[in-house]
């Protein structure tokens, strides 16, 4: 297993700062996590951050997730007394109700205030969660920064929303070390690490290794295969061939998908880089199936 990520941008620490300074201001805070990784993708120095304030959690990405294990995280948020809701910024699906929800809050926290004023809110969350593709969706154009790769928000966005309401932008906040391995390799498998800190063969290789576990079927059926390698003693094998497959499944697997892809070199090499990172793009694109990789246990 890849056992060490470390990513923290010198941005980082002004975003914290930057939090810090205007948490007084807002009366909500939006925390934006990916749905396929509800725990990775929650950075726990956001809830030292914005402690005391309400939170709604928005499970972002929901179409790629794992319909009911949605539903199970939504749950577990509802029963910590805050609000969720499972979206997809990029197409809008539940942005209807995420402005429902908000108009109720504005309600509720003006009903205590004799001079009335618009609902000011925090938008938090890691890199390459959805909150600039969120916030150009609730501005109406594009005023926020966006981009494919982790770290593209800079800076201090106070923007409003065609109801009156303000939203403040914060850039994506990692952490400085990860405690789990797990949780680097979760984000790096979604996206919220940049490519370029980890060999992608490597990330494929624990990608399917997670895949080949809890979704087997998905697999299969995407990329046609015969039957998923599974892990027993070389020695006892018949072949070398077969010996290898027995000493990494994972590795034979990566290999069984480049032959189906046709994704060889010259004299029937495998593609090992070409099928890596079709891997991690069809995972992140959804088109392996509607995965989740936390499970509420």
């Amino acid at each position: 297993m890849i056992e060490h990520i470390n990513w923290y941008p010198g941005h980082m620490k002004k975003t914290r700062e930057l939090i810090e300074e205007n948490r007084k201001l807002c009366d909500l805070v939006l925390e934006i996590v990916d749905a396929r990784i509800p725990v990775s993708s929650r950075n726990p120095v956001i809830d030292q951050l914005v402690a005391g304030k309400p939170r709604v959690v928005l499970f972002n990405k929901s179409d790629l997730a794992d319909e009911e294990a949605t539903a199970e995280w939504i749950r577990a948020e509802q029963s910590k007394g805050r609000d969720a809701l499972g979206i997809n910024a990029m197409t809008g699906t539940g942005t209807a109700a995420l402005y429902r929800l908000l108009k109720r809050i504005e309600e509720e926290t003006n009903a205590s205030r004799t001079r009335k004023r618009a609902l000011r809110m925090m938008v938090v969350g890691v890199p390459n969660v959805g909150k600039s593709s969120l916030i150009n969706r609730m501005v109406g154009r594009k005023s926020a920064k966006t981009g494919d790769k982790p770290g593209v928000t800079r800076g201090k966005q106070w923007l409003a929303l065609e109801n009156g309401m303000l939203l403040l932008d914060t850039p994506g906040i990692l952490w400085p070390k990860f405690e789990d391995p797990k949780t680097g390799l979760n984000l790096a498998f979604c996206g919220s690490i940049k490519d370029e800190i980890l060999p992608s063969e490597e990330l494929a290789l624990e990608l399917l290794r997670v895949l080949m576990r809890d979704y087997p079927d998905l697999l299969t059926a995407r990329y046609r295969l015969k039957e998923i390698p599974a892990e027993g003693d070389p020695g006892a094998a018949e072949t070398p061939e077969e010996a290898a497959r027995l000493a990494n499944p994972a590795l034979a697997c990566m290999e069984d998908i480049a032959r189906n892809r046709g994704f060889l070199l010259s004299g029937g090499r495998i593609d090992y880089d070409r099928t890596a990172r079709t891997l991690l793009d069809e995972f992140r694109g959804g088109k392996i199936g509607r995965i989740t990789l936390e499970q509420i246990r």
